[in-house]
């Protein structure tokens, strides 16, 4: 982080230095979860007393309440002092997926530092938001900020494997309590630099909405033989024949149908000759855009619903014809989709009476949240993104393709992160000390901004902490 402190004060820089440090020791908590009855829930109670441990200010304060929920969850109620502004909420989550140590250019729960970079399972997916959230507000609370519209925090401990024991009753209980919420924040969409083709300066990408999911086991069962006398068709090759029908008939492109039209519109005046004409008249062009778009994983996932095979068991020794084979397939649902038509268009894929189809998990995607000039946290976004990444030309909504806390609470979102791609839930996963720095500041700023009564305008970025 030294090149992030030459601009700021010696005291700036040792703020920072205990942050990352606090950072780094959260990542090895090996908070993994593998299955709703799989959680490491010993790790999980150490996370618990760890960030009371390291953040003091948070829990003496007294206009903080604290509460353990789910019995490893956790819900902060920071009331403010003007209890007519509509309160607000940022969430995030502890638990990370599991990180088999092969493939890893450093122990996954080490959080070994390396050129600038600190590595460990969660330092993307999401302990970077849980640790920031907190470190932001142990800053403001260090300087004697009492903020005037109340917000709640909330950091679930199951996101991994449904979020049943966490968001859903973080949500439950504050549904009870009947409480209303102008906007949260949870992860999901990012700053794309150099990822749109066309779009030279860095674009900041709101999340308005949140893809569906749907997890189906497909199964087919037959009489075991012996290899020597193989039948014409193995329960394996059954199987893999249908996989192999879902992966070359994906299901139908939906580009205009959804957030994703009023991203490229937004963006069009970004785009480069002769682009910034094709994006301008989607009305003619539409189709070809839709095609382009098809062509890359990641903008194909931003038009359709998503297929993805994940995974694949059968046979018990080289000799013997198995008597069953089973896959699992994750599809993410395009706003404009719902479950059913998913499992509908699956089976008639598919059409093999001989493979079982079982829905493991279904929700369908979360409505689209206004984007308009009256709309509060679209302009609190707008402005503590651009006070903090300077550099950002365009603040747009999109579509987030990842799942987070936030489907079982309400539907507005946005996590700072930046280029990540396949490490999230993959080998070495990492982030930038520069941008843990940058994510602690952007929420230290937007709960300074959010405490305006007015909706405000983009101003020039500043250095407060």
């Amino acid at each position: 982080g030294a090149g992030f402190c030459k601009s700021h004060t010696l005291l700036v820089c040792k703020i920072y230095c205990l942050a990352n440090s606090v950072y780094i020791c959260a990542i090895k908590i090996p908070t993994v979860s593998v299955s709703p009855e799989d959680l490491n829930t010993t790790a999980m109670a150490e996370f618990g007393n760890y960030i009371q441990e390291v953040f003091p200010a948070v829990f003496s304060s007294k206009f903080i309440q604290h509460e353990i929920v789910g019995k490893y969850s956790h819900l902060f109620t920071v009331q403010g002092s003007n209890p007519e502004m509509m309160p607000y909420m940022l969430l995030a989550h502890m638990d990370v997926v599991p990180a088999p140590p092969e493939g890893w250019d450093f122990p996954p729960f080490s959080a070994a530092e390396h050129e600038g970079f600190i590595y460990g399972r969660g330092t993307l997916d999401n302990k970077n938001s849980a640790i920031g959230i907190l470190q932001a507000l142990e800053f403001l609370l260090r300087r004697n900020y009492r903020p005037r519209r109340s917000f709640y925090v909330g950091i679930g401990h199951d996101e991994e494997v449904f979020g049943r024991k966490g968001a859903m009753e973080i949500a439950a209980l504050l549904e009870a309590r009947g409480v209303k919420l102008s906007f949260l924040l949870d992860e999901g969409s990012a700053i794309l630099d150099g990822i749109i083709a066309g779009v030279k300066k860095p674009v900041a990408v709101i999340a308005i909405t949140e893809k569906g999911s749907i997890t189906l086991n497909f199964t087919v069962e037959k009489e075991p033989g012996h290899s020597s006398f193989p039948p014409k068709e193995t329960t394996i090759g059954i199987l893999a024949a249908a996989m192999s029908r879902l992966e070359q008939n994906p299901l139908r492109n939906l580009f205009g149908h959804g957030p994703e039209l009023m991203t490229v519109e937004h963006l069009a005046s970004e785009f480069s000759f002769p682009l910034n004409l094709i994006m301008s008249n989607l009305w003619l062009f539409s189709p070809i855009v839709s095609r382009v778009l098809a062509w890359k994983p990641s903008t194909n996932a931003l038009i359709r619903t998503t297929t993805a095979v994940t995974m694949f068991n059968a046979g018990i020794k080289t000799n013997v014809i198995p008597s069953s084979a089973k896959a699992t397939v994750n599809f993410r649902i395009h706003s404009a989709e719902k479950a059913t038509e998913v499992l509908e268009t699956v089976r008639n894929t598919v059409a093999d009476d001989r493979v079982k189809i079982d829905v493991v998990e279904a929700f369908d995607p979360l409505p689209i949240s206004p984007w308009d000039d009256q709309t509060f946290g679209v302009h609190i976004f707008q402005r503590t993104i651009l006070d903090t990444f300077p550099d950002v030309d365009s603040v747009v909504p999109g579509n987030s393709e990842v799942l987070g806390t936030c489907r079982w609470v309400t539907n507005a979102r946005w996590n700072e992160k930046r280029s990540f791609s396949s490490r999230i839930h993959g080998l070495n996963e990492r982030i930038s000390v520069e941008n843990y720095e940058k994510q602690i500041e952007f929420l230290f700023q937007l709960i300074k901004n959010c405490d305006t009564d007015k909706l405000p305008e983009p101003h020039a970025n500043s250095h407060e902490l």
